[in-house]
């Protein structure tokens, strides 16, 4: 399974986004508070159309909380501007996968990464893209490997 963790998001409608891209790859969609909005937001239900009921959303109350829940086995890679190595050399295919995005004004914590899992997206002429852009091209990423390796079809 794909499971994508957006770490204390703040704008309602990049969160919206995503579930929208979660539903369309069947990913899960995992959210840590705390959260900039609520979840009955109208920007969050807009960005996320009548398919927002739809999506599978596990509200955590802490990191901590959810990586205690974290299979043992899977892989969690964390996604930041400064990974050592791009999202296409990681191997998204081998059992359950978390994809951890932070806040959109100030990234994952140094607290919370694991260095040898940290991925990049290569950008030239900016220092980062919207949060639901980066999560698309990652889970897009996966699901292009999971598809060429026959796990989905």
């Amino acid at each position: 399974m794909l499971n994508v963790v957006l770490f204390q998001p703040e704008i309602p409608h990049n969160t919206g986004a995503i579930g929208r891209l979660c539903l369309a790859t069947h990913a899960r969609l995992h959210l840590i508070k705390p959260l900039g909005f609520s979840l009955e937001d109208k920007q969050l239900k807009r960005a996320g159309l009548d398919y927002w009921p739809e999506v599978d959303v596990r509200v955590w109350e802490t990191w901590d909380a959810l990586a205690a829940e974290i299979p043992a086995g899977a892989a969690c890679y964390f996604i930041e501007c400064q990974g050592e190595h791009t999202y296409w050399e990681a191997d998204l295919t081998a059992g359950e996968i978390f994809l951890v995005f932070g806040p959109e004004t100030r990234g994952i914590p140094a607290t919370i990464i694991q260095p040898e899992r940290c991925l990049r997206i290569p950008m030239q002429g900016t220092r980062s893209l919207n949060l639901a852009t980066a999560a698309g091209i990652v889970m897009y990423e996966a699901l292009r490997q999971r598809t060429q390796s026959g796990i989905m079809s």
